[in-house]
């Protein structure tokens, strides 16, 4: 496999198409222009229009900026302008799966973040000799959240905990890169709030 189509495949797998927020957008549009096309048929016919009327929708149109005051019509082209960037973003910012690629030998693997936060929270159980369940690990697109709960009387380093994930998160090569948050509590600190 070429360098390009693996880079293809493994953004594929680690962002999500915009295909829902496009869907809506043509949804949107073809019922507005179903719409209109009824009122056109219905104003040709001489039957009585659904809402209103194209000749009297396109007079109050061209009517409008002298019926309605100023502040009106800045709040409609505010609201306009909203919509309009709103499905702007959605069609440019690429949506993201809980997914990163990791570096493993000379592939690139595609997992899943739980099993990232899974195999993490293992291996600093297993380095540290805290329990599995005193460790709960978050991972997001940038950042892996790591709190360790250990109970009373377990002496716990938090420099040493702090080592042994980065050390484990290096060796993942995970990209995008992510910044870890370590914090340590213990029974009283949840007592104390």
């Amino acid at each position: 496999m070429t360098d390009t189509t693996l880079r293809t495949v493994v953004r594929r797998e680690t962002h999500s198409p915009r295909t829902g927020a496009m869907l809506t957008v043509v949804i949107l549009l073809l019922l507005a222009l179903a719409y209109a096309g009824t009122e056109i048929v219905l104003a040709l016919t001489g039957q009585n229009p659904l809402l209103i009327a194209p000749g009297p929708a396109l007079q109050a149109a061209v009517d409008a900026p002298d019926a309605l005051a100023p502040a009106a019509l800045y709040v409609i082209g505010a609201g306009l302008v909203i919509v309009g960037v709103i499905v702007l973003v959605l069609a440019l910012k690429p949506g993201r799966l809980s997914r990163h690629q990791m570096t493993w030998g000379e592939r690139a693997v595609v997992v899943d973040n739980g099993v990232v936060a899974s195999a993490l929270a293992q291996h600093l159980s297993t380095e540290s000799g805290i329990a599995r369940d005193d460790i709960v690990v978050g991972v997001a697109h940038r950042s892996v959240d790591i709190t360790v709960r250990p109970p009373l009387g377990v002496p716990v380093d938090q420099a040493q905990l702090r080592r042994i994930v980065e050390q484990e998160i290096a060796g993942y090569e995970l990209v995008p890169a992510v910044r870890t948050h370590l914090s340590v509590r213990r029974p009283e600190d949840k007592e104390a709030r």
